[in-house]
């Protein structure tokens, strides 16, 4: 065998891993590991600030753990908000202590209900990007997600999801 082929053989295994890990999202390294599926965002149309962003979150461990907050470098302020009918108004406050994740449950964010808000954007949202988000919890640590972009219209997509560990 030439010389040269031999001596590269050895970096195929290596190049592969290296591939396959930066396609798949770490996931949480604490207690249980969280996971999430079908993470994504609104698109934004020119000048909004603002955008949601919807996942669900797999809680595996046998107690709860919490939500304590994101980042995200497309945004100045990422929070964690719940919206409410209230007399037939639709409300939206934020939610300061975060979200709880009950042990062995799930938890949807979704429009109209629990869900991040990407705030002071620093770049509009267009349909078909993506961008990365580190959830921050209590007990499980950070969790590095990439959310897809859909469209202003859309609903939860097929995306990657990350799976507890």
């Amino acid at each position: 065998m030439h010389d040269s082929l031999r001596a590269s053989r050895p970096l195929v295994p290596a190049i592969a891993t290296l591939l396959l890990a930066a396609l798949i999202p770490a996931t949480a390294s604490g207690q249980g590991g969280i996971g999430v599926e079908n993470p994504w965002a609104r698109a934004t149309a020119p000048g909004q600030m603002v955008s949601g962003g919807y996942m669900t979150l797999i809680n595996p461990a046998d107690r709860p753990d919490r939500l304590l907050g994101a980042s995200s470098a497309v945004a100045g302020e990422v929070q964690i908000h719940q919206t409410s009918m209230d007399g037939g108004v639709m409300r939206m406050r934020q939610l300061a202590d975060g979200m709880e994740l009950p042990a062995k449950g799930r938890v949807e964010f979704r429009p109209g209900a629990a869900h991040l808000m990407f705030m002071q954007l620093r770049t509009p949202l267009e349909a078909g990007s993506s961008f990365p988000v580190q959830l921050r919890f209590r007990d499980a640590g950070t969790v590095e997600v990439t959310f897809r972009v859909q469209g202003v219209n859309a609903g939860p997509a097929a995306t990657p999801s990350v799976k507890p560990q």
